[in-house]
């Protein structure tokens, strides 16, 4: 339940008179309505407001719910008067409100509680003000929207003002009989907004006529007893606040809760900390010489080119510690990040190649969503050709995670980077690597480019990857593939 439903519950139970206690000597609401009918009588009688046409008698199927013995079921007019605004001739143009002045009140003043001076605030001129003929407001008034946003209200707190088409006054018959903090709180309640569903004219634009909102039904219970269901609520809602808060940082902890669990599942797998270490299955040491004797044969051989030498890892560019047993390196020593891509025209392209666009990958997980073949394709300029096994990288909008590992050979955009590893590197171990929150933070911190940000070759030849023997690479890999999908059932 979260704090607007708890809210609700509580205003529900004022309304049914289960808040608070019933106590006898605080007398029945039959006559505290006698006091209200003799002063609408003195009222008409004294031509400070006109007389009412009769509603009709409230009915058994009308009632929703039950409510104490001392309550009268009551309908809105018999307490308040409904007052329209002036939609006449008079009725000003909004070019022609200012910020100074009388007020005049639409429904984005309204808050709830009370109406709100605020930037949003128009007023009238004098001469504006003495032009209209109905809508007028007096302190104390009740606001309510009848158009649009349907059921917001306000207390206004000004001596003089006016109101906009779209709501209604609400204006009590005499000074005190009718509490209107209570009528504040039943226009929070659930009851009076099933009744504005009840009466709701069902359009486009939603619409309540004012002599619809005259027969609302109001649970009336004696003065006093209005007054402790106020005080009640106005004790209550301080910690419905506080509950609120508690709930919405619940909320979002639930959340991020998946997310971050996965990202802390990828962390302990970049940190060692994922599966034991076996000394069976060696070093990233002798790994990592295996892999420098491999690309010296590559490269006398002719089949890739020699690249710049990287810069030595310094200490202070170590995120964190790994184990004895791995290697820090640079992406770009142990792969073929940086080698030249081969590419295909469009002329050359086989209608049964797999064309894979950035549009296919899904962000985050680097699944894809759909597969496509060049005969189905627009193809226009040359592709880069990838092969089953090698790893494909976005350097476009990099924080959207689009990784994978190739299932099959295929073309793709050149913003994709395909890349294969030396020596014994598991790819799979690689792509994880690059979706770990280390790395995602560390290139995303220098991608260039504002609307469609990208990572430069010299970031990721220069990345840091902690490496581990063969075997461990595998069963990391195998822990979290067997992990993650359990942080997707949570967020199911």
């Amino acid at each position: 339940m979260n704090a607007q439903d708890l809210k609700n519950s509580i205003l529900q139970l004022a309304v049914q008179g289960k808040l608070v206690e019933q106590r006898a000597e605080e007398g029945i609401a039959r006559e505290l309505l006698e006091q209200i009918n003799l002063e609408k009588d003195q009222l008409i009688k004294d031509k400070k407001i006109k007389k009412s046409k009769p509603l009709p008698e409230i009915t058994e199927d009308e009632i929703p719910f039950e409510i104490p013995e001392s309550w009268e079921w009551v309908r809105l007019n018999v307490l308040f008067e409904v007052l329209n605004g002036d939609r006449g001739k008079n009725y000003p143009a909004k070019s022609t409100l200012h910020h100074e002045g009388i007020p005049f009140i639409s429904a984005v003043n309204l808050d709830g509680k009370s109406v709100l001076k605020d930037d949003n605030l128009l007023c009238l001129s004098k001469e504006q003000y003495d032009k209209l003929g109905n809508g007028k407001l007096i302190k104390g008034d009740v606001v309510v929207c009848i158009r649009g946003s349907l059921g917001k209200h306000g207390n206004y707190p000004f001596d003089v003002g006016a109101i906009a088409s779209s709501l209604v006054i609400c204006r009590q018959h005499g000074d005190d009989e009718i509490l209107s903090e209570y009528f504040m709180r039943y226009l929070d309640a659930p009851l009076f907004f099933s009744q504005i569903r009840l009466y709701d004219n069902g359009t486009a634009q939603p619409n309540l006529a004012a002599k619809s909102l005259e027969q609302f039904l109001i649970p009336l219970p004696p003065l006093e007893e209005q007054h402790r269901i106020v005080a009640k609520i106005e004790k209550i809602l301080p910690y419905i606040d506080q509950y609120d808060k508690a709930y919405t940082k619940l909320e979002t902890f639930n959340k991020k809760f998946p997310e971050n669990m996965k990202k802390s599942i990828l962390q302990m797998a970049m940190q060692g900390k994922l599966v034991e270490q076996r000394p069976e299955e060696g070093t990233a040491d002798g790994l990592y010489e295996q892999i420098v004797a491999e690309k010296a044969q590559l490269i006398k051989d002719g089949k890739i080119k020699k690249e710049k030498p990287l810069l030595e890892i310094a200490e202070d560019e170590i995120p964190f510690e790994i184990p004895s047993s791995w290697k820090w390196v640079r992406l770009g020593e142990i792969s073929s990040y940086a080698q030249t891509k081969k590419k295909i025209s469009p002329n050359d392209i086989k209608d049964d190649m797999w064309s894979l666009d950035l549009e296919d990958i899904e962000k985050d997980t680097g699944a894809i969503l759909n597969r496509v073949c060049a005969s189905e394709r627009k193809i226009s300029g040359d592709k880069v050709i990838f092969e089953k096994g090698n790893i494909l990288y976005s350097k476009l909008r990099p924080y959207l995670l689009k990784i994978l590992v190739a299932s099959d050979d295929g073309i793709c955009t050149p913003e994709l980077v395909p890349f294969d590893t030396y020596g014994e590197i598991y790819n799979r171990y690689i792509m994880w690597v690059l979706r770990a929150p280390f790395v995602n933070f560390a290139v995303n911190a220098v991608s260039y480019g504002v609307k469609m940000p990208r990572v430069g070759t010299e970031t990721m030849v220069n990345l840091l990857v902690p490496l581990p023997p063969l075997e461990e690479q595998k069963r990391i890999v195998a822990k979290i593939e067997e992990l993650l999908p359990y942080c997707d059932q949570l967020i199911k």
